[in-house]
């Protein structure tokens, strides 16, 4: 790595000088460069006068300062700079040592390590990264850099001092037009996303890798071999979920290992208040028609009982009646009696009423037998 800026940290009476290096690599992130879509060739960016419009030259691109809200550019140069008063130009001054928690991570800019410039700074060093590791606490100083002082946060990690470039307090926009108003949120519902929380489980920085970067990758190998790009299947969009306990309880099967979810159908998108409405519409219609089920069986028993009642009593009249009437009449109350136990109220009804002819009719020849 290139040593960037060279300074010394201020720890009280103590210096300890120290070479700066960037921590991060962007580099591996995609980039792309600007092409002409007609020819493909690249798009060179100049740098135009915008008084003569005539292309500037590196070694005649200066600095200058526009005040808020005015027109006017003010010339700055590098001597008018370095006769600023700025200890800080090639000095960390740590002012306090504060908790990890106390520095809003919104604050974080750009991250360096350091490392000890040359061999009586090693000791210093170690001390201060193993004081920092000890008592569990971070630096927090001012420096300069690029022409500008900031605040920088320093901590131990791996063995090493980490500086942290941080905005001025200034600099961070209040929140207050982005908060949601008063949510009433429920035990269960706090309860739920604490378990979710809880079975994600640790994170595995060797898991991590940039999925982009990769499509791209083999985007380009497609097109320098001349093949056609294969689109990627799109992912299946979940539905819009509403109800949250609902959500969070399949979220939290899925990280337990009891599925993902998807294999189900949607969870539902009723609001909460809706579903007790729901619920109790369903229960009232229940009712309902439990009750008017009961309403009609009870209006078909009572007709049932009503219709058997006169069958009983004329298989009761016919199985006296035919007792003078021979064979036939005898023949015809045991099929009145066998009619009357099926429990049908038509059969029932219709041999009653042959019963009641045949009754007649044997009435009738037995008084002309009798006047015989």
């Amino acid at each position: 790595m290139r040593s960037i800026w060279n300074g010394s940290i201020s720890f009280g009476l103590v210096t300890i000088p120290v070479k700066t290096y960037s921590a991060t690599d962007r580099t591996s992130s995609v980039s792309f460069v600007r092409i002409h879509e007609k020819d493909g060739a690249p798009v060179q960016y100049r740098k135009i006068c915008e008084l003569d419009g005539k292309e500037v030259p590196n070694e005649e691109v200066g600095k200058g300062y526009q005040p808020p809200g005015d027109d006017t550019i003010v010339p700055i140069t590098d001597d008018d700079l370095s006769r600023l008063p700025m200890p800080t130009a090639k000095t960390l001054s740590i002012l306090s040592f504060v908790d990890p928690t106390e520095i809003d991570p919104l604050q974080m800019d750009k991250s360096y390590y350091l490392a000890p410039n040359g061999a009586s700074a090693a000791k210093p060093y170690t001390l201060l990264r193993e004081a920092l590791e000890h008592h569990r606490k971070v630096a927090i100083g001012k420096v300069a850099m690029r022409g500008r002082e900031s605040l920088a946060m320093l901590r131990a990690h791996d063995g090493a001092l980490v500086m942290h470039q941080l905005l001025w307090p200034d600099q961070i926009r209040p929140a207050t037009e982005v908060v949601p108003d008063d949510v009433e949120i429920r035990e269960n519902e706090m309860t739920l996303a604490e378990t979710l929380m809880d079975s994600l489980g640790e994170l595995d920085p060797d898991e991590l890798h940039d999925d982009y970067r990769e499509a791209v990758e083999e985007l380009v190998a497609a097109k320098l071999e001349g093949e056609e790009p294969v689109a990627p299947a799109a992912a299946a969009s979940g539905a819009q979920v509403i109800d949250l306990t609902a959500a969070l309880e399949k979220s939290v099967r899925a990280a337990q290992g009891g599925g993902t979810g998807t294999e189900t159908e949607p969870a539902s998108v009723t609001p909460l208040r809706g579903r007790k409405a729901a619920k109790k519409s369903a229960a009232k219609s229940t009712a309902k028609k439990s009750g008017t089920t009961q309403q009609a069986t009870a209006r078909k028993t009572g007709a049932a009982g009503t219709k058997k009642a006169p069958a009983k009593k004329t298989a009761a009249k016919s199985a006296t009646a035919p007792k003078a009437a021979g064979g036939r009449a005898k023949a015809a109350s045991a099929t009145g009696k066998s009619t009357a136990a099926r429990g049908t109220a038509a059969a029932t009804s219709g041999k009653s009423a042959a019963k009641s002819t045949a009754k007649k009719t044997t009435a009738k020849k037995t008084g002309k037998r009798s006047s015989a």
